[in-house]
Protein backbone atom coordinates (compact mmCIF):
# COMPACT_ATOMS: atom_id res chain seq x y z
CA UNK A 1 0.00 0.00 0.00
CA UNK A 2 1.76 3.42 -0.78
CA UNK A 3 1.94 5.91 1.33
CA UNK A 4 -0.38 8.29 -0.65
CA UNK A 5 -3.41 5.33 -0.01
CA UNK A 6 -2.56 5.04 3.43
CA UNK A 7 -2.71 8.52 4.58
CA UNK A 8 -6.58 8.58 2.31
CA UNK A 9 -7.29 5.73 4.21
CA UNK A 10 -6.42 7.45 7.71
CA UNK A 11 -8.50 10.39 6.88
CA UNK A 12 -11.38 10.78 9.33
CA UNK A 13 -14.08 10.78 6.38
CA UNK A 14 -13.47 6.89 5.58
CA UNK A 15 -13.25 5.85 9.35
CA UNK A 16 -16.87 7.80 10.44
CA UNK A 17 -19.50 6.13 8.11
CA UNK A 18 -17.58 2.78 8.60
CA UNK A 19 -18.05 3.52 12.21
CA UNK A 20 -21.43 4.95 12.12
CA UNK A 21 -22.38 1.78 9.59
CA UNK A 22 -21.12 -0.48 12.84
CA UNK A 23 -22.77 1.93 15.10
CA UNK A 24 -25.92 1.21 13.36
CA UNK A 25 -26.12 -2.57 13.34
CA UNK A 26 -25.29 -2.58 17.12
CA UNK A 27 -27.96 -0.57 18.34
CA UNK A 28 -30.95 -1.18 15.68
CA UNK A 29 -34.40 -1.79 17.42
CA UNK A 30 -32.92 -1.28 20.73
CA UNK A 31 -34.20 1.16 23.48
CA UNK A 32 -30.94 3.58 23.81
CA UNK A 33 -29.53 5.01 27.16
CA UNK A 34 -27.97 8.31 27.06
CA UNK A 35 -24.91 7.66 26.48
CA UNK A 36 -24.90 5.80 23.79
CA UNK A 37 -27.77 8.25 22.13
CA UNK A 38 -25.01 10.86 22.71
CA UNK A 39 -22.20 8.69 20.83
CA UNK A 40 -25.14 7.94 17.99
CA UNK A 41 -25.50 11.79 17.39
CA UNK A 42 -21.70 12.34 17.06
CA UNK A 43 -21.78 9.39 14.59
CA UNK A 44 -24.60 11.27 12.74
CA UNK A 45 -23.65 14.74 12.66
CA UNK A 46 -19.71 13.47 11.28
CA UNK A 47 -21.26 11.10 8.66
CA UNK A 48 -23.19 13.92 7.17
CA UNK A 49 -19.91 15.76 7.00
CA UNK A 50 -18.54 12.92 5.47
CA UNK A 51 -21.10 11.95 3.16
CA UNK A 52 -20.77 16.03 1.74
CA UNK A 53 -17.12 15.79 1.64
CA UNK A 54 -16.78 12.88 -0.51
CA UNK A 55 -20.08 14.17 -2.69
CA UNK A 56 -17.25 17.04 -2.98
CA UNK A 57 -14.76 14.58 -3.86
CA UNK A 58 -16.77 12.36 -6.76
CA UNK A 59 -18.62 15.91 -8.17
CA UNK A 60 -14.50 16.96 -8.59
CA UNK A 61 -13.61 14.03 -10.65
CA UNK A 62 -16.85 13.79 -13.04
CA UNK A 63 -17.27 17.71 -13.63
CA UNK A 64 -20.30 20.44 -14.00
CA UNK A 65 -22.68 20.46 -14.51
CA UNK A 66 -22.94 16.91 -12.75
CA UNK A 67 -20.85 17.42 -10.00
CA UNK A 68 -23.16 20.55 -8.82
CA UNK A 69 -25.88 17.80 -8.93
CA UNK A 70 -24.03 15.06 -7.08
CA UNK A 71 -23.57 17.63 -3.87
CA UNK A 72 -26.99 18.90 -4.36
CA UNK A 73 -28.84 15.44 -4.11
CA UNK A 74 -26.50 14.09 -1.91
CA UNK A 75 -27.24 17.07 0.80
CA UNK A 76 -31.10 16.30 -0.37
CA UNK A 77 -31.21 12.64 0.12
CA UNK A 78 -29.79 13.32 4.19
CA UNK A 79 -32.38 15.88 4.46
CA UNK A 80 -35.37 13.70 3.03
CA UNK A 81 -33.99 11.24 5.30
CA UNK A 82 -33.99 12.71 8.50
CA UNK A 83 -37.66 14.35 7.82
CA UNK A 84 -39.10 11.15 6.52
CA UNK A 85 -37.50 9.10 9.59
CA UNK A 86 -38.89 11.70 11.39
CA UNK A 87 -42.31 11.64 10.08
CA UNK A 88 -42.78 8.32 10.22
CA UNK A 89 -42.61 8.33 14.56
CA UNK A 90 -43.62 11.58 14.96
CA UNK A 91 -47.21 11.36 14.69
CA UNK A 92 -49.39 14.52 14.33
CA UNK A 93 -46.68 16.86 15.68
CA UNK A 94 -44.26 15.98 12.46
CA UNK A 95 -47.05 16.63 9.74
CA UNK A 96 -45.70 20.18 9.35
CA UNK A 97 -42.06 18.56 10.07
CA UNK A 98 -40.65 19.19 6.01
CA UNK A 99 -42.63 22.56 6.10
CA UNK A 100 -40.32 23.48 8.89
CA UNK A 101 -37.15 21.95 7.99
CA UNK A 102 -37.10 23.74 4.29
CA UNK A 103 -38.77 26.82 5.70
CA UNK A 104 -35.49 26.33 8.13
CA UNK A 105 -33.06 26.54 5.11
CA UNK A 106 -34.24 28.77 3.64
CA UNK A 107 -33.75 31.64 6.41
CA UNK A 108 -31.06 30.36 7.49
CA UNK A 109 -29.05 29.94 3.61
CA UNK A 110 -30.45 33.54 2.89
CA UNK A 111 -29.95 35.11 5.90
CA UNK A 112 -27.31 33.49 7.77
CA UNK A 113 -25.02 31.88 5.13
CA UNK A 114 -25.38 35.13 2.73
CA UNK A 115 -24.84 37.04 5.24
CA UNK A 116 -21.78 36.36 7.12
CA UNK A 117 -20.59 35.55 3.78
CA UNK A 118 -21.33 39.36 3.26
CA UNK A 119 -19.73 40.52 6.32
CA UNK A 120 -16.35 38.44 6.05
CA UNK A 121 -16.04 40.03 2.54
CA UNK A 122 -16.97 43.68 3.63
CA UNK A 123 -14.28 43.42 6.55
CA UNK A 124 -11.64 41.52 3.99
CA UNK A 125 -12.39 44.39 1.21
CA UNK A 126 -14.42 47.02 2.43
CA UNK A 127 -17.10 46.64 -0.06
CA UNK A 128 -17.93 42.58 -1.10
CA UNK A 129 -18.96 42.56 -5.09
CA UNK A 130 -20.66 40.12 -6.98
CA UNK A 131 -22.33 40.02 -9.96
CA UNK A 132 -25.73 41.13 -9.91
CA UNK A 133 -27.30 38.74 -13.43
CA UNK A 134 -26.41 35.48 -11.44
CA UNK A 135 -26.78 36.55 -7.99
CA UNK A 136 -30.54 37.94 -8.86
CA UNK A 137 -31.38 35.48 -10.91
CA UNK A 138 -30.50 32.68 -8.22
CA UNK A 139 -32.47 34.27 -5.20
CA UNK A 140 -35.49 35.03 -7.78
CA UNK A 141 -35.64 31.16 -8.17
CA UNK A 142 -35.32 30.70 -4.23
CA UNK A 143 -38.02 33.17 -3.62
CA UNK A 144 -39.80 32.18 -6.63
CA UNK A 145 -39.83 28.26 -5.11
CA UNK A 146 -40.37 29.22 -1.69
CA UNK A 147 -43.36 31.35 -2.67
CA UNK A 148 -44.92 28.25 -4.53
CA UNK A 149 -44.41 25.36 -2.04
CA UNK A 150 -44.50 27.36 1.27
CA UNK A 151 -46.76 30.19 1.06
CA UNK A 152 -49.77 29.41 -1.55
CA UNK A 153 -50.87 26.11 1.00
CA UNK A 154 -52.11 28.56 2.89
CA UNK A 155 -54.46 29.87 0.81
CA UNK A 156 -55.38 27.29 -1.29
CA UNK A 157 -59.43 26.02 -0.69
CA UNK A 158 -59.15 21.94 -1.78
CA UNK A 159 -58.40 20.97 1.29
CA UNK A 160 -58.60 22.09 4.70
CA UNK A 161 -55.74 23.74 6.71
CA UNK A 162 -52.59 24.72 5.12
CA UNK A 163 -52.29 21.62 2.66
CA UNK A 164 -51.89 20.74 -0.65
CA UNK A 165 -54.33 18.69 -2.94
CA UNK A 166 -52.83 15.67 -4.24
CA UNK A 167 -53.27 17.89 -7.78
CA UNK A 168 -52.19 20.89 -6.20
CA UNK A 169 -48.86 19.06 -4.76
CA UNK A 170 -47.76 17.17 -7.91
CA UNK A 171 -47.96 20.56 -9.91
CA UNK A 172 -45.72 22.15 -6.68
CA UNK A 173 -43.29 19.34 -6.99
CA UNK A 174 -43.00 19.07 -10.60
CA UNK A 175 -42.72 23.16 -11.17
CA UNK A 176 -39.92 23.37 -8.14
CA UNK A 177 -37.96 20.46 -9.56
CA UNK A 178 -38.40 22.32 -13.08
CA UNK A 179 -37.37 25.28 -11.83
CA UNK A 180 -34.31 23.86 -10.39
CA UNK A 181 -33.10 21.67 -13.06
CA UNK A 182 -33.64 25.11 -15.78
CA UNK A 183 -31.26 27.27 -13.09
CA UNK A 184 -28.77 24.51 -13.06
CA UNK A 185 -28.47 24.41 -16.56
CA UNK A 186 -28.41 28.48 -16.44
CA UNK A 187 -25.45 28.42 -14.20
CA UNK A 188 -23.18 25.88 -15.58
CA UNK A 189 -23.75 26.15 -19.45
CA UNK A 190 -25.75 29.22 -20.95
CA UNK A 191 -24.57 32.03 -18.27
CA UNK A 192 -21.88 30.50 -16.39
CA UNK A 193 -20.06 33.55 -16.18
CA UNK A 194 -22.49 35.36 -14.58
CA UNK A 195 -21.55 33.13 -11.23
CA UNK A 196 -18.14 33.43 -11.75
CA UNK A 197 -16.21 35.52 -9.01
CA UNK A 198 -15.21 39.01 -10.06
CA UNK A 199 -12.87 41.68 -8.94
CA UNK A 200 -13.63 45.44 -7.21
CA UNK A 201 -13.29 46.83 -10.40
CA UNK A 202 -16.04 43.99 -12.17
CA UNK A 203 -13.72 41.97 -13.91
CA UNK A 204 -14.55 38.62 -13.94
CA UNK A 205 -12.13 36.20 -12.49
CA UNK A 206 -12.03 32.90 -14.39
CA UNK A 207 -8.67 30.86 -12.67
CA UNK A 208 -10.00 29.29 -9.32
CA UNK A 209 -7.55 27.21 -7.58
CA UNK A 210 -8.80 24.18 -8.20
CA UNK A 211 -6.39 20.98 -7.36
CA UNK A 212 -6.00 18.18 -9.86
CA UNK A 213 -9.00 15.73 -10.10
CA UNK A 214 -8.99 12.73 -8.30
CA UNK A 215 -8.53 9.50 -9.51
CA UNK A 216 -10.61 7.43 -10.84
CA UNK A 217 -9.91 4.34 -7.98
CA UNK A 218 -10.41 7.66 -5.18
CA UNK A 219 -13.43 8.76 -7.09
CA UNK A 220 -14.69 4.67 -7.02
CA UNK A 221 -13.64 4.65 -3.84
CA UNK A 222 -15.00 8.01 -2.43
CA UNK A 223 -18.54 7.13 -3.84
CA UNK A 224 -18.43 3.67 -2.22
CA UNK A 225 -17.64 5.96 1.57
CA UNK A 226 -20.73 8.27 0.49
CA UNK A 227 -23.80 5.23 0.17
CA UNK A 228 -22.50 3.78 2.93
CA UNK A 229 -22.43 7.43 4.82
CA UNK A 230 -26.22 7.74 3.88
CA UNK A 231 -27.03 4.37 5.12
CA UNK A 232 -25.28 5.31 8.31
CA UNK A 233 -27.40 8.35 8.52
CA UNK A 234 -30.61 7.47 7.57
CA UNK A 235 -30.31 4.41 10.79
CA UNK A 236 -28.70 6.66 13.12
CA UNK A 237 -31.63 9.64 12.88
CA UNK A 238 -34.32 6.92 13.42
CA UNK A 239 -32.39 5.75 16.64
CA UNK A 240 -32.02 9.10 17.82
CA UNK A 241 -34.89 11.07 16.92
CA UNK A 242 -37.09 9.69 19.93
CA UNK A 243 -34.33 11.34 22.16
CA UNK A 244 -34.05 14.66 20.07
CA UNK A 245 -37.83 15.11 19.98
CA UNK A 246 -38.47 14.52 23.79
CA UNK A 247 -35.64 16.74 24.51
CA UNK A 248 -37.24 19.68 22.96
CA UNK A 249 -40.68 18.78 24.41
CA UNK A 250 -39.08 18.87 27.75
CA UNK A 251 -37.31 22.40 27.21
CA UNK A 252 -40.59 23.56 26.32
CA UNK A 253 -39.69 23.87 23.09
CA UNK A 254 -42.34 24.24 19.97
CA UNK A 255 -41.93 21.28 17.47
CA UNK A 256 -40.96 23.30 14.80
CA UNK A 257 -37.14 23.29 16.48
CA UNK A 258 -36.55 19.88 15.51
CA UNK A 259 -37.08 20.92 11.56
CA UNK A 260 -34.36 24.50 12.15
CA UNK A 261 -31.91 21.37 14.26
CA UNK A 262 -32.43 19.26 10.97
CA UNK A 263 -31.61 22.35 8.35
CA UNK A 264 -28.26 23.19 10.95
CA UNK A 265 -26.95 19.92 10.56
CA UNK A 266 -27.46 19.37 6.76
CA UNK A 267 -26.61 23.04 6.05
CA UNK A 268 -23.08 23.24 8.46
CA UNK A 269 -20.96 21.59 5.65
CA UNK A 270 -22.10 24.57 3.13
CA UNK A 271 -21.90 26.97 5.51
CA UNK A 272 -18.36 26.18 6.04
CA UNK A 273 -17.27 26.02 2.23
CA UNK A 274 -19.41 29.81 1.80
CA UNK A 275 -17.62 31.49 4.48
CA UNK A 276 -13.97 30.03 3.65
CA UNK A 277 -14.63 31.24 -0.10
CA UNK A 278 -15.47 34.68 1.08
CA UNK A 279 -12.25 35.11 2.82
CA UNK A 280 -10.92 34.27 -0.14
CA UNK A 281 -12.46 37.07 -2.08
CA UNK A 282 -14.46 34.53 -3.89
CA UNK A 283 -17.85 36.30 -3.06
CA UNK A 284 -19.99 35.21 -6.39
CA UNK A 285 -18.59 31.48 -5.17
CA UNK A 286 -19.96 32.14 -1.50
CA UNK A 287 -23.25 33.02 -2.62
CA UNK A 288 -23.92 30.76 -5.21
CA UNK A 289 -23.22 28.42 -2.30
CA UNK A 290 -25.58 30.32 -0.16
CA UNK A 291 -28.49 30.48 -2.91
CA UNK A 292 -27.85 27.33 -4.32
CA UNK A 293 -28.79 25.85 -1.05
CA UNK A 294 -31.48 26.92 -0.56
CA UNK A 295 -33.00 26.36 -4.22
CA UNK A 296 -31.82 22.71 -3.34
CA UNK A 297 -33.51 22.28 -0.27
CA UNK A 298 -36.75 23.34 -1.83
CA UNK A 299 -36.19 22.15 -5.09
CA UNK A 300 -35.34 18.66 -4.63
CA UNK A 301 -36.69 18.30 -1.26
CA UNK A 302 -40.53 19.09 -1.65
CA UNK A 303 -40.46 16.73 -4.93
CA UNK A 304 -38.74 13.92 -2.76
CA UNK A 305 -41.00 15.09 0.38
CA UNK A 306 -44.24 14.38 -2.50
CA UNK A 307 -43.37 10.66 -3.51
CA UNK A 308 -43.09 10.09 0.14
CA UNK A 309 -46.65 10.89 0.85
CA UNK A 310 -47.77 8.09 -1.48
CA UNK A 311 -46.89 5.60 1.26
CA UNK A 312 -47.03 7.64 4.34
CA UNK A 313 -49.96 8.55 6.46
CA UNK A 314 -51.43 11.72 7.26
CA UNK A 315 -51.66 14.85 6.33
CA UNK A 316 -48.38 17.15 4.87
CA UNK A 317 -48.42 20.71 6.18
CA UNK A 318 -47.24 22.85 4.22
CA UNK A 319 -48.41 26.44 4.69
CA UNK A 320 -46.64 29.00 6.92
CA UNK A 321 -47.81 30.97 9.49
CA UNK A 322 -48.73 34.50 9.77
CA UNK A 323 -44.55 35.00 11.51
CA UNK A 324 -43.24 33.16 8.74
CA UNK A 325 -44.62 34.60 6.28
CA UNK A 326 -43.59 37.94 7.64
CA UNK A 327 -40.26 37.03 7.80
CA UNK A 328 -40.03 35.47 4.77
CA UNK A 329 -41.50 38.60 2.77
CA UNK A 330 -38.87 40.54 4.93
CA UNK A 331 -35.96 38.19 3.52
CA UNK A 332 -36.89 38.08 0.13
CA UNK A 333 -37.10 42.54 -0.05
CA UNK A 334 -33.95 43.29 2.08
CA UNK A 335 -32.14 39.96 -0.18
CA UNK A 336 -33.11 41.84 -3.58
CA UNK A 337 -32.17 45.95 -2.44
CA UNK A 338 -29.06 43.57 -1.11
CA UNK A 339 -28.39 41.61 -5.02
CA UNK A 340 -29.78 44.54 -7.04
CA UNK A 341 -26.12 46.58 -6.83
CA UNK A 342 -24.21 43.91 -6.99
CA UNK A 343 -22.03 45.71 -4.25
CA UNK A 344 -22.39 45.36 -0.66
CA UNK A 345 -21.13 46.54 3.21
CA UNK A 346 -20.49 45.19 6.23
CA UNK A 347 -24.38 46.81 7.26
CA UNK A 348 -25.90 44.52 4.51
CA UNK A 349 -24.25 41.76 6.02
CA UNK A 350 -25.47 42.75 9.60
CA UNK A 351 -29.13 43.90 8.63
CA UNK A 352 -29.37 39.75 7.17
CA UNK A 353 -27.66 38.23 10.35
CA UNK A 354 -30.27 40.56 12.12
CA UNK A 355 -33.03 38.77 10.50
CA UNK A 356 -31.49 34.91 10.79
CA UNK A 357 -31.19 36.17 14.94
CA UNK A 358 -35.35 37.09 14.55
CA UNK A 359 -36.46 33.28 13.13
CA UNK A 360 -33.96 31.61 15.76
CA UNK A 361 -35.88 33.65 18.33
CA UNK A 362 -39.52 33.32 17.07
CA UNK A 363 -38.49 29.57 16.43
CA UNK A 364 -38.13 28.90 19.79
CA UNK A 365 -40.31 31.52 21.55
CA UNK A 366 -43.43 31.85 19.12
Amino acid sequence: MTPKIRSYLSHWTVHLPVLAVAALVLTWGRDLPPPVVALAAVLLAGSVLAAVHHAEVVAHRVGEPFGSLVLAVAVTIIEVALIVTLMTSGGEKSQSLARDTVFAAVMITCNGILGISLLVGAVRRRIAVFNPEGTGAAFATVAMIATLSLVLPSFTTSRPGPQFSPDQLAFAAVASLGLYLLFVTVQTRRHRDYFLPITTEGRVIDEEEHLDPPSGRAALTSLGLLLLALVGVVGLAKGVSPTVESGVESAGLPPSVVGVVIAVLVLLPETIAAVRAAARDRMQTSLNLALGSAMASIGLTIPAIAVAMIWLDGPLMLGLGGTQMVLLALTVVVGTLTVVPGRANVLQGGVHLGLLAAFLFLAASP
